[in-house]
């Protein structure tokens, strides 16, 4: 950036921050550091633009238009997506919207984004030591953005919390619960292929369901299984804070989605349709018919499984000490202090005028849900 913010003194000055929003997802990964702002005694505001703001609160801070948002004097501006506008306030900070991808390599809806480097961003916080050597590889090949290994924001209530990890203590006449989540691409979701599976288990007393989808799921599906809401089947809505939901399950049942790994810091074991991510972490199936059992057999906690799970958070994640939020805070300052880096970023002036195009879309969305 032409324009590096001179770092705050500490001693003086309160420090300003932003949160760029643009999917429900973000409200839960960024809310970790506004408290970690807070404690520090400094400011955080929102900016939303392609989603709904009913789920800020009362006494968040929300900008309201693009002047605003380009007036606010943030050292900062944080982003949990893969794009940013380019004349938001200060650094521009990826935070990421998911755990790393696995060491294998395997695909998630979004890897072959994930390590394209399109110029918005000054600053990487990565996660798992593996996706920190690669963008510190891509940092070194271009020049114009650092890397620091900081662990992921979003995660900081769940080791905070002291949630207790593992089995999950219920009643000898309880029916266990499964927590579903399925991504969004029509080529892996399983949305469409297990409806009439999880609606008949449901039905059946044996088993409770906790669902939610993604937030670009197709909005028939979404309404199918909103429809299926009952005694033993609870729709939560994408836009919810699905973290302190996730103890209430004994099981996950997924498909190719990384809130799977968010579940196994819970050392709980996870079920998959189909997975592009499989391995011996999962037990994965083939077929809709195959899917009860393989759910009664994870009850059971082969340990194999839980074994290679445990092993996958740890190189995934290997901080449990809920203190990413500091670690970003802390190498927002570090990158401030050491001015910019050795290159300019690239002119991208084709990709800026699509992004003020793709802007513009998302504010209309966003006045558009206004509550």
């Amino acid at each position: 950036m032409l324009n590096w913010p001179t770092p705050p003194d500490t001693d003086a000055r309160m420090r300003h921050y932003l949160f760029f929003v643009n999917q429900p997802y973000a409200y839960s990964i960024l809310r970790p550091l506004q408290a970690e702002i807070r404690r520090r005694g400094d400011e955080a505001a929102w900016f939303v633009a392609g989603c709904s703001t009913a789920p800020l609160q009362a006494d968040e801070h929300l900008l309201r238009t693009l002047e605003e948002a380009r007036a606010y004097p943030a050292v900062a501006t944080f982003v949990p997506g893969d794009w940013v506008p380019h004349f938001l306030p200060g650094i521009k900070v990826e935070v990421f919207h998911g755990l790393a991808r696995n060491k294998r390599g395997h695909a998630t809806e979004d890897a072959s984004d994930h390590y394209t480097i399109r110029g918005w961003f000054d600053l990487y916080c990565t996660h798992a030591s593996n996706d920190t050597q690669k963008f510190s590889a891509l940092a070194a090949q271009h020049g114009h953005f650092r890397v620091a290994r900081t662990g992921w924001p979003k995660l900081d209530p769940l080791f905070a919390s002291g949630t207790p990890a593992g089995q999950r203590l219920r009643a000898s006449d309880e029916p266990p619960v499964v927590f579903y989540a399925s991504t969004f691409s029509r080529a892996i979701t399983s949305a469409p292929a297990l409806a009439g599976v999880i609606a008949r288990l449901a039905d059946s007393g044996k088993w409770r369901f906790i669902v939610t989808l993604h937030p670009k799921m197709d909005p028939q599906i979404v309404q199918r299984y909103r429809e299926m809401s009952g005694p033993n089947l609870r729709f939560v809505e994408s836009n919810a804070d699905l973290l302190p939901i996730l103890p209430e399950a004994d099981v996950m049942l997924c498909d190719t989605s990384s809130i799977m790994f968010e579940f196994m810091f819970l050392d709980r074991p996870v079920v998959t349709y189909r997975s592009r991510m499989a391995g011996p972490w999962l037990l994965d199936v083939q077929e809709v018919d195959a899917l009860e059992p393989a759910l009664a057999r994870a009850l059971e906690r082969p340990p194999a499984l839980l074994a290679a799970a445990r092993a996958l958070c740890t190189e995934l994640h290997a901080f449990t000490d809920g203190h990413a939020s500091a670690r970003v805070l802390d190498a927002v300052d570090e990158a401030l202090a050491a001015g910019p880096p050795p290159k300019p970023k690239p002119l991208n002036l084709w990709r800026k005028l699509k992004m003020r195009r793709r802007l513009r879309k998302a504010l209309a969305a966003t006045a558009q849900s206004a509550p």
